[in-house]
């Protein structure tokens, strides 16, 4: 039985909340919290250390709420996606009827890209959809900036505010009708240069090769650099294969970080979400294998076609 604002919904109940302090903060994270501890539902706190330490505080030793390290689990949104579908269908076989989840989606306030986690929380009212799940995701205000706030009113149905008064969003838009439009995507500022390499119509093989030699240059890690490898190679054959000529491979290369981007004169895959899920249609499983193995990956059209960015960068200690 669903519970709280959730009561009579099928699906996923997406919510957001907007906090200017800690107090805030914590006046709308923990009745959701503490509800859902006291209806008996799976109850899931996935914060980075500063906002899980509020909550672990407030709440006090013996909490029956679940707490994960924000900070890994929200590396990469497709990675993310993986984990709460598996989440939340082991609560579900279980016999769960509602699970809670609170967390800290990424923004450019606190130094990560946008573009790609926008596109997470509008296709969380989908992928997530086949599941009894009541999501909170709380935005501090202070940080995120107004275009990535009026994206979340867009991206959840319902908004609610420190003093608890709780509404539709009047800006949302369904899952489809928001990631067919653009999302600004920024630039990486390295592309103001000239590229390290640029190829026209290459074979993968040869994209992969090239990239590989500006190595010499950015020194990934063994698992960063092959995973680039790979998705350049998925993304040069997916033009190939379901794009249109001509296909143009660029990259650049600074120490510990390479940036490459594959355009085709396409318009690029069918599906708005491709790469979040490992389906979305042809070139959709290549897709999915970038957004787990890059440090960040970005989907774009413009009067070129289509274009892939990829990223691959050494993690920060």
């Amino acid at each position: 039985m669903r519970t709280g604002p959730a009561v009579g919904h099928e699906g996923i109940f997406h919510e957001a909340a907007f906090y200017a302090s800690d107090e805030e903060f914590l006046a709308v994270v923990l009745p959701f919290l503490q509800g859902g501890v006291a209806a008996g539902e799976p109850t899931v706190s996935i914060f980075g250390g500063h906002r899980q330490q509020l909550i672990r505080t407030a709440l006090g030793a013996g909490s029956d709420v679940v707490f994960i390290d924000g900070g890994a689990h929200y590396r990469r949104p497709a990675a993310a996606i993986r984990r709460h579908r598996e989440m939340l269908a082991g609560y579900v076989a279980g016999g769960a009827t509602q699970i809670r989840i609170t967390g800290d989606v990424p923004h450019p306030g606190v130094g990560v890209p946008w573009e790609w986690w926008a596109r997470y929380e509008a296709a969380a009212n989908e992928v997530y959809a086949e599941f009894p799940m009541y999501g909170l995701c709380p935005y501090d205000t202070r940080t995120a900036p107004l275009e990535v706030l009026d994206d979340v009113r867009r991206t959840h149905t319902h908004v609610v505010t420190a003093d608890g008064q709780r509404q539709r969003s009047a800006t949302y838009h369904a899952p489809r009708d928001f990631l067919a439009t653009a999302v600004a995507t920024v630039p990486d500022p390295v592309e103001a240069r000239p590229p390290g390499c640029e190829l026209s119509d290459p074979l993968p093989a040869h994209a992969r090769a090239a990239v590989a030699d500006l190595q010499r240059v950015a020194a990934l890690g063994e698992d960063e650099l092959n995973g680039l490898l790979l998705s350049v190679s998925e993304a040069v054959t997916n033009a190939m294969i379901h794009g249109r000529p001509p296909v143009r491979v660029r990259a650049w290369a600074e120490p510990s970080r390479i940036v490459v981007a594959v355009t085709d004169g396409g318009p690029g895959p069918a599906d708005p979400a491709a790469g979040l899920m490992p389906a979305g249609g042809p070139g959709g499983l290549g897709l999915w294998m970038a957004h787990q193995l890059c440090a960040y990956v970005s989907l774009w059209r413009d009067a070129d076609g289509f274009t892939i960015r990829l990223i691959a960068e050494n993690p920060t200690l």
